[in-house]
């Protein structure tokens, strides 16, 4: 079976993935923290708001009270996780869903007349957001949590089940939080050097811990090491999966990767990170998502929900 070689001069060698992330948030337009502005709503929409008739109270006067205790919430939040700025806040998701087809070079025979879950980076979009993904659940860190629900930043996690199996209510307690829980295996394994059958096994056994432990079967499926063959996604589909994404960019504690020879981020952009810790990185989780969002935030990105898109 043909193996899919990625054009990636990034591409970790060696069967090990490294990794790193941060996260996204609010706000109509990039408020510094040193601002004491109070923002009460984006201009487009504040000028076309309905008013309470004359006698009417309600929620609909006190909307932009509202909105300014809430952007005061978000710049002290900003504040105490050490952001340079507030997070954007992402448009409403799309109300008709963009196409999503393989990314060019990452086909897989009969990529299309069998229907195969395609393989992509980006999500055709106009608007100027960015993906948070998430891969394996080895660190645990309270503080990510606390933090990403503090600033409203979603995220999609991908998780292994050797590494998340000795405390599925972490990953519940982000799910809770209105992020995503997908498929990323069993182990781990490098998928392309496994037969068809022990393929399945990783991904559709995989699939019945995630209804178990999550509630349903996830329709989103990241390969380990972004690595895959025309098995894996025939795999993939006969156990539901329907998207197969992986990554355009990885952010570290220290550094980020990217994918594209100038270096850029672009509109619906995924990016990868990983749940990680000061065993492997010279940083935690919240150091990781700093540096996200920092950048994200300065070139005017905002993080949106990968799977509002699918």
């Amino acid at each position: 079976m043909r193996l899919v070689v990625q054009n990636d001069k990034n591409r970790v060698r060696g069967g090990r993935s490294r990794s790193r992330g941060r996260g996204l948030a609010l706000g109509c337009g990039a408020a510094v923290l040193a601002s004491t502005a109070l923002v009460t709503g984006c201009s487009d929409a504040g000028s076309h708001a309905p008013r309470p008739a004359a006698g009417q109270g309600g929620a609909a006067a006190h909307a932009p009270d509202a909105r300014a205790a809430e952007h005061a919430r978000l710049v002290a939040a900003a504040k105490r996780w050490g952001l340079d700025e507030v997070p954007l806040t992402p448009p409403p998701p799309p109300a008709k869903k963009p196409r999503i087809t393989a990314r060019a070079g990452f086909e897989v025979d009969h990529q299309e007349d069998w229907g195969l879950p395609p393989v992509f980076t980006t999500v055709p979009t106009d608007n100027k957001v960015v993906f948070l993904t998430i891969d394996d659940g080895s660190e645990k860190d309270p503080r990510f949590l606390e933090m990403m629900r503090d600033l409203k930043v979603p995220y999609t996690a991908f998780l292994s089940d050797y590494l998340v199996k000795d405390d599925y209510g972490y990953f519940r307690k982000a799910q809770s939080y209105g992020n995503g829980v997908n498929n990323h295996t069993l182990h781990h394994p490098y998928l392309p050097g496994l037969s068809y059958d022990e393929q399945r096994h990783e991904i559709c056994d995989m699939q019945d811990i995630m209804r178990k432990q999550y509630g349903k079967r996830p329709t989103l499926f990241r390969p380990p090491y972004g690595n895959y063959n025309q098995d894996t996604l025939v795999a993939a589909k006969s156990c539901g999966i329907k998207y197969a994404p992986i990554w355009n960019e990885e952010v570290y504690v220290d550094h980020w990767e990217f994918r594209e020879d100038d270096q850029q981020l672009r509109r619906g952009d995924i990016v990868l990170t990983h749940f990680r810790g000061r065993g492997d990185w010279d940083g935690t989780m919240v150091d990781d998502m700093r540096r996200f969002l920092n950048k994200v935030t300065r070139e005017g990105y905002a993080v949106a929900r990968l799977e509002d898109y699918l």
